[in-house]
């Protein structure tokens, strides 16, 4: 069975809610649909929801963050912050979290006892320190809990003898591990909704499920919204080995198919049938965004001669303008706040006319604030300085 490369671009329209007629209704459903959504920039998160709701508010996704607590952030896949549904997060937590958090004490551990001569026992101690303080006057930010507990003022000498020695603190080690092991959780920020300043607040352990069995189902969520895609592809996305990765593709049953011009594919038993064509649409999707970093053979839905204005030096995408099912250009956010665009591609005037509204819509959305991504590109940062 051959899937063609149109019918691959036709799925974005309404699995990855990229189609208008496709919206989701809720921030819940649309970190759904696409099995989690990037977290390394708080700011992806909001603009990733907001292009696949038509009533999108900053409010209602710091709601689902912060209060019913039905969106999660977990360090899991590439070692990569992601936000996740309530219920996908012990499946998650049990196919690729845990052994994150168990490489990061590995780490830390080593960390602390060549740097400072602290032992295990000296990191119980801060540990339960940051806990208790947590309990007594929660929530807290890094600086505050640094000022209660004297631990976190520890510093560490790095590259000793070498041109770029530098010292660090512990604290951001220590709060990271701990998180990524589910005993602490990052709560509302100092600032808006674009602000990495964390408060931390005592987090709570999700259900462990089989390793096996959670990283088959994990597999079968990802070929639902992603399939069809190569093994190569997911074993970037999960950051596992390929023998997991085969593991849990012979455990979905996954079906193997032709892709043009691309290694063999898998989607689920029976999903190669035709998707029904969605309406011409243009979507502008922000950096780090699910779609475009969802596969690593991106051809298909990115022109290779566009990868170097679009990506930065370590494989991180910017800021994306789609037209039906590929990318066609970039965007960004001047200083002022003007949100400019350019499309690297002749699309033509329905194209350029879809692009614009589309604009208008995430500029609203955007109000007052400004949108630098962490990790700059080449288009991004022209745009932006232009």
């Amino acid at each position: 069975m051959q899937i063609s490369t149109a019918e691959r671009r036709a799925r974005l329209a309404t699995r990855h809610l990229l189609s208008p007629a496709a919206r989701a209704r809720t921030p819940e459903q649309a970190a759904d649909a696409l099995v989690g959504l990037h977290a390394t920039d708080p700011a992806t998160v909001f603009l990733a929801v907001a292009a696949r709701l038509d009533d999108a508010t900053p409010a209602a996704l710091e709601r689902a963050l912060y209060q019913d607590l039905t969106l999660l952030r977990l360090l899991c896949m590439r070692r990569t912050m992601f936000v996740v549904g309530r219920e996908l997060a012990p499946i998650v937590d049990s196919s690729t979290a845990r052994a994150v958090a168990a490489r990061e004490r590995k780490k830390l551990i080593g960390f602390l006892a060549d740097g400072g001569g602290w032992d295990e026992k000296w990191l119980a101690a801060a540990e339960q320190a940051v806990l208790a303080e947590l309990a007594e006057a929660g929530p807290l930010s890094g600086s505050q809990l640094s000022a209660r507990v004297p631990a976190l003022r520890e510093q560490v000498t790095v590259a000793v003898g070498k041109p770029y020695e530098s010292t660090q603190a512990v604290a951001s080690r220590i709060l990271r591990t701990m998180a990524a092991e589910n005993r602490l959780r990052r709560d509302r920020p100092r600032g808006s909704w674009t602000s990495s300043q964390f408060r931390w607040v005592p987090g709570e352990p999700l259900p462990e499920l089989p390793a096996a069995e959670a990283r088959a189902e994990l597999v079968r969520r990802w070929l639902t919204a992603y399939g069809p895609g190569t093994a190569a592809d997911l074993k970037w996305w999960t950051g596992w080995n390929l023998g997991d990765v085969r593991k849990a593709l012979l455990a979905v049953r996954a079906e193997e198919v032709g892709l043009e011009q691309q290694d063999p594919g898998y989607v689920l038993p029976g999903d190669t049938g035709p998707t029904a064509p969605a309406p011409p649409y243009a979507a502008l999707l922000p950096a780090l965004d699910p779609t475009g970093m969802g596969w690593v053979q991106r051809d298909w839905y990115l022109p290779p001669q566009h990868t170097a204005e679009l990506f930065d030096g370590t494989g991180n995408i910017g800021p994306t303008v789609w037209w039906d099912g590929r990318i066609v250009g970039g965007w960004a956010q001047r200083p002022d706040g003007e949100l400019v665009w350019r499309l690297l591609d002749d699309v033509g005037a329905e194209a350029r006319a879809a692009v614009s509204a589309g604009a208008e819509r995430l500029a609203a959305f955007i109000g007052e604030q400004r949108i630098t991504p962490r990790f700059r590109t080449p288009l991004e940062r022209a745009l932006a300085e232009a």
